[in-house]
């Protein structure tokens, strides 16, 4: 079985769904992206969902031998067709993320620069001030899929203080750095969502802990936590009675299920909470988990 994104009533299939081609190693198998939207045609090959001042969209690609051009491609498409719209979300599925293309880029690193350029074509060269949270994970196929959701809601973009923005890398993390917030907050003080992008053991620019899951899964924690203080959503992710939590948590060996799975429960999960686990490769190859969550209906400090 395979995880699905779903558009608009997440209980009805008919209504719209994608797999991003990552095996679901245990938890929930679907995701809404967003619930109060119909099918609205395509875009520049892009597939749109829409209603209620949201949009949200699809966009696939073969990749042949030039990710760097089917992402710069793809985010061409994705911006036209949310001109006007602020981004709150992307997730990305990549072909292969760590192996190296024919040029001896790592495939990460080819996408990276393509999603950058796109964005600076666009959006001119202050870009990454508007860059919404986003999560890049590896499937093993060879579609590049990328998943959106924009709105009419102004966004209010987050970093991790004990983090480089991702946008600021240096040059050792490929030649164009990662384009993505940490988190993004739609909404105020009253009600919010907080997407929180694909959260792992980084500190500064660099990897903690290289292969070892259960150490980075501390970090990555505690990473989680900063960003939750920074979002305005206290130590715990606004956890509580009003708030709707979907978490993925990514990992590169599924035989870490198990343990991870007690230690979500143990130290960051509630009841009524909804968790993912997916098998994926990580952007960095030292890294063995990665954490994503959506909280929808957050009181905001």
């Amino acid at each position: 079985m395979t995880v699905e994104f779903a558009f608009g009533d997440a209980a009805d299939a008919s209504r719209g769904s994608i797999g991003l081609g990552l095996p679901l190693l245990g938890g929930d198998p679907r995701e809404a992206v967003a619930r109060e939207v119909e099918p609205a045609g395509a875009k520049g090959g892009v597939v749109l969902w829409a209603g209620n001042g949201t949009v949200a969209g699809l966009a696939r690609s073969d990749e042949g031998p030039d990710l760097e051009g089917a992402a710069r491609r793809l985010y061409a498409g994705i911006l036209r067709a949310t001109e006007g719209l602020h981004l709150h979300r992307i997730w990305n599925s990549v072909p292969r993320i760590n192996a190296a293309g024919e040029d001896g880029l790592e495939n990460y690193h080819a996408f990276c620069r393509g999603r950058s350029l796109a964005f600076e074509s666009a959006w001119g060269r202050d870009f990454p001030s508007r860059l919404p949270a986003a999560s890049a994970v590896g499937n093993a196929g060879g579609a590049l899929t990328v998943v959106f959701l924009a709105g009419t809601a102004a966004a209010r973009h987050i970093e991790n203080p004990a983090q480089v923005p991702a946008y600021r890398y240096p040059a050792e993390h490929g030649p164009r750095p990662p384009s993505f917030a940490r988190a993004t907050v739609v909404g105020g003080a009253g009600q919010a969502d907080v997407f929180v992008s694909g959260t792992s053991a980084v500190l500064g620019h660099e990897t903690v802990a290289p292969n070892d899951t259960m150490a980075q899964l501390d970090c990555t924690f505690d990473n989680l936590r900063l960003i939750s203080l920074a979002a305005g959503l206290g130590e715990r992710l606004g956890s509580g009675p009003r708030c709707r939590r979907h978490f993925k948590v990514y990992l590169r060996n599924a035989p870490d299920f198990p343990a991870v799975e007690r230690e979500m429960g143990r130290r960051m999960s509630v009841p009524g909470d909804r968790v993912s686990y997916l098998g994926a490769d990580i952007c960095r190859a030292a890294l063995n988990v990665e954490i994503e969550v959506a909280v929808r209906g957050a009181a905001i400090s």
